[in-house]
This record gives C-alpha cells, sequence and structure tokens, in this order.
C-alpha cells in the first residue's frame, strides 16, 4: 500500500490569512457538531439548507436551468422545474449526509448502502486482478466509495481534486479515509498506479466533469450534445489492462441507497480509441434520463464547446 500519495497536498503550517484561518476552524466546528445529530434532525436541517441556497440564493440557479433544458430538450418547462426543485432537494440532502460521515458507524454504513451485485468485481479482486471503477457524482458519490471499503478485501484508491482551502482539504481527506480508502490527487494518479502495482486494488474514478480547456479535445454525444471527456481511465485501463467497472447508485430512500455494478470493458486492451469513455457516457446517461434530479446539475458540465461540434463526434 502506498502512503505519500494519499497524504492531503495541504500541510498544518500552509499559509493562509489569520481570518480566513479562524472563519475555517469555525466553520469546522459547525461540521463537526451537526456531523453528531441524528439523521431526523439534520434531515430538517437540509429543509433549512434547501431554502437558502433554492429559494433564497438560488445556487447556481441558472447553470441548472440551462444544462437541464439542453440536456431534456423534449421535456415541458413544468417537467424541467420539477427536475430542478427536486435537485434542489437531493443537494441539501447529500450535504448533511457528507456531513454526517464523520461520525457514521460502519453498522449504520452498512445499513444505508447496499451492494446488489458485489461479486460481479470481487471475483476478479479475488484472482488477485486489480480493477478500475466509474463512480460519478449521482446519489451520495461519497458514501458510495466509503460504503465499498467495508465490503472489499482490496485497497480502495480515490482520484480527488483537493480544496483550496488546506483546513478543509485535511477535514474531508480524514472524514473520507476513515475505513482506510487513500484519496489521491488528480495530479499524482499515474504515480499512485505505479507504486501500488504489487498489490489488488481499486481505483475510482468521477471522470463526469468537464475536462479543462486545454484537455477538452475528445467528444462524445451525451444528453443530446457534444460533451468532452477525461481519458484518463481510458488510457490507464488499456496500458495496465484493468478491467472497468460502472457503479450505479441508486437513491431507494431518505438515505438509503444501492449500488448496481456493470462492465465497461473487461478487456481494455483490445478496445478502440474513445470505446471505453463513450460506453461509460452511455451506462451514465442511462441512469440519469431514469431518475434526472440526483445528479450535479450545478456543474458547469458543457462550459467547453468543440468549434466543429458535430463533425468531431464519434459514428
Amino acid at each position: 500500500m502506498i502512503q505519500q500519495q494519499g497524504k492531503s497536498q495541504y500541510g498544518a503550517k500552509d499559509s493562509i490569512s489569520i481570518a480566513a484561518r479562524l472563519s475555517s476552524k469555525f466553520g469546522i466546528f459547525l461540521l463537526n457538531t451537526l456531523s453528531r445529530l441524528p439523521f431526523s434532525l439534520l434531515y430538517v436541517f437540509s429543509d433549512f439548507l434547501y431554502f437558502i441556497i433554492y429559494r433564497l440564493v438560488g445556487y447556481r440557479k441558472t447553470v441548472v436551468q440551462k444544462n437541464l433544458r439542453n440536456a431534456y430538450p423534449d421535456k415541458s418547462p413544468q417537467e424541467l422545474k420539477a427536475i430542478e426543485k427536486d435537485y434542489y432537494k437531493h443537494l441539501s440532502r447529500i450535504m448533511v449526509e457528507i456531513f454526517k460521515m464523520r461520525t457514521m458507524s460502519e453498522k449504520e454504513m452498512k445499513a444505508r448502502v447496499k451492494f446488489k451485485n458485489l461479486d460481479l468485481v470481487t471475483r476478479y479482486l479475488d484472482q488477485g486482478q486489480s480493477i478500475l471503477l466509474c463512480s460519478p457524482h449521482y446519489g451520495n458519490w461519497e458514501w458510495s466509495v466509503l460504503a465499498m471499503a467495508l465490503h472489499v478485501k482490496a485497497h480502495i484508491y480515490t482520484i480527488y481534486k483537493p480544496l483550496s482551502n488546506p483546513l478543509f482539504d485535511k477535514w474531508f481527506y480524514q472524514t473520507r479515509n476513515r475505513y482506510g480508502n487513500t484519496m489521491i490527487p488528480m495530479r499524482n494518479t499515474l504515480r499512485a498506479i505505479k507504486n501500488s502495482e504489487n498489490e489488488t486494488s481499486i481505483f475510482c474514478f468521477a471522470n463526469d466533469q468537464a475536462p479543462p480547456k486545454d484537455e477538452s479535445h475528445h467528444w462524445v454525444d451525451f444528453l443530446n450534445q457534444p460533451t468532452s471527456f477525461h481519458l484518463g481511465v481510458e488510457k490507464i485501463a488499456q496500458r495496465t489492462k484493468r478491467p472497468v467497472f460502472y457503479a450505479e447508485m441508486k437513491a431507494v430512500g431518505k438515505g438509503y441507497y444501492e449500488i448496481e455494478f456493470s462492465p465497461i470493458s473487461l478487456s481494455p486492451e483490445q478496445t478502440e480509441s474513445l470505446e471505453i469513455t463513450k460506453s461509460y457516457a452511455d451506462k451514465l446517461a442511462k441512469t440519469l434520463n431514469e431518475a434526472p434530479p440526483y445528479w450535479l446539475w450545478s456543474h458547469k458540465r458543457w462550459k467547453h464547446q468543440p468549434e466543429m461540434a458535430q463533425s468531431s463526434l464519434p459514428a
């Protein structure tokens, strides 16, 4: 197991202003306090958050509305409005669920996140075969990886983008690693894979957010529009021959989820360019079409566009 790659990118002595440090410490105190509340009270608090971020502030409302209109051009304004409201309600709920991660017991996590066909991936792990897992920002993506660590023997590495605030980054890092996972900053992905070659592992990627503009060169048809995707998972899979799986997380009740796995590519070294990426995009689109509100619609997913969108899409 690699240790140095999993550390938060920020140390305790990183320089931030005194005011920022004090406000951050107070914010962390509030997070720790909220985490100790029972779910019944946390969901009451989530209703208050919904009023603040949706009704009062309108957090990224124009982004959400534009994304929904472009993704579902055939839906009526009333249907889009219903999805919009449900999205903000879900966003408010997962915020308090993420707070709760700090103090949730293993028993409680197992009760709230179930796995439908975990044997599909454990059969590879039991044979010493490492895998790659695509787990998008859908449902409660933070719980999905945390819960999986309680059910598999392989070490789980989660690729993430560190927060700019060192104190909050440290808090989230410690919270996400409670059950033995290791968080890997995106820039250290290849080094981490190289250093973990001698162990059976799962590398988890979200891979559904927009790449930087200078990396937006590869486009697939996703939700009725040309969409750029990171090719990191595809390239790593082809190079390492690790099977790639998709983790579909469904909300089955307030604070309860079920995860089902399906293969994206079992022989990635035999795939053509964009084949793995397009398969992932198709699976994600199917998930979203079945239950739209549970994705991260407030992300500026389509902020970059190709110069000649249609002609650049694969057949």
